[in-house]
């Protein structure tokens, strides 16, 4: 009997048969999500089972991450990755970039942000990192001025300039397009947007330069960065099928990282 069993596990070996390595990654449903789904099949060939989780926020996939939950997650920038990790003391790192997300600023209530009246609500993302990158559009488009090195991380305490007086409503990111219809106009991360059925490049009111440096990443705990199922998701997630899909895919909205 033992040289039975013995015999049917070296057929399942040498035949070709395995189980396929199973990897757990959390993921925003537009459009990292859907960029994952494309690669799956590729993975399946590689003998690695690729399951996506779906997250609606910007707080339970890291830490999920970090309590190895999942493998990985796909759905912030470095900034954010970095900010997130230092309050929460995580020891998460990138496995490297994927795509970018311009921001852009929407409205029901005007088509330029010329018209926007004294006193206007403005929304912003409620977290550190995509709530200043925010502040940084208005800046470059002229509705604030911000205090000179503060970047990625300057607040609403740090206008220098308010001509209009417009009011930051800090809301959390993924609630900011529901919550338009009681604000002027909101800066939306374009995730979101887009799973709102709103098109950056053809509804945004204003939109952040496409040079923007907060490529969207692959989060991992530090180490796994250099496991050899990370690897193969980064090789095909930066394939020229997965480029082909964003350009074509989001028209703009979502540009390639690589």
């Amino acid at each position: 009997m033992k040289k039975l069993l013995l015999s049917l596990a070296l057929v399942s070996l040498t035949s070709g048969a395995f189980a396929a390595d199973t990897l757990k990654v959390g993921a925003s449903p537009v459009p990292h999500a859907d960029i994952l789904k494309v690669v799956q099949p590729a993975l399946k060939e590689k003998g690695i089972d690729l399951k996506i989780i779906e997250f609606s926020d910007y707080v339970q996939p890291n830490l999920a991450l970090s309590d190895k939950d999942l493998d990985a997650n796909f759905f912030q920038h470095l900034p954010y990755l970095e900010a997130f990790s230092k309050d929460h003391r995580l020891n998460l790192v990138s496995a490297g970039p994927v795509h970018i997300e311009p921001m852009g600023v929407y409205s029901n209530k005007v088509k330029n942000l010329k018209e926007l009246k004294k006193g206007a609500k403005i929304g912003i993302p409620n977290d550190p990192t995509n709530g200043g990158r925010a502040l940084q559009v208005l800046n470059a488009n002229g509705v604030l001025k911000m205090k000179d090195g503060v970047g990625v991380n300057g607040t609403p305490l740090d206008i220098v300039d308010n001509p209009l007086k417009v009011k930051i409503v800090e809301v959390e990111a993924a609630t900011l397009p529901r919550a338009l219809e009681d604000l002027d106009a909101a800066v939306i991360n374009s995730n979101f947007a887009l799973g709102a059925n709103l098109n950056p490049s053809k509804d945004a009111i204003a939109i952040e330069p496409k040079d923007s440096p907060y490529a969207n990443v692959i989060a991992v705990r530090k180490g796994d960065e250099n496991k050899q199922e990370i690897k193969e998701l980064m090789s095909a997630l930066r394939s020229p099928e997965v480029k082909n899909f964003i350009e074509k895919k989001y028209d703009g909205a979502v540009v390639p990282a690589f």
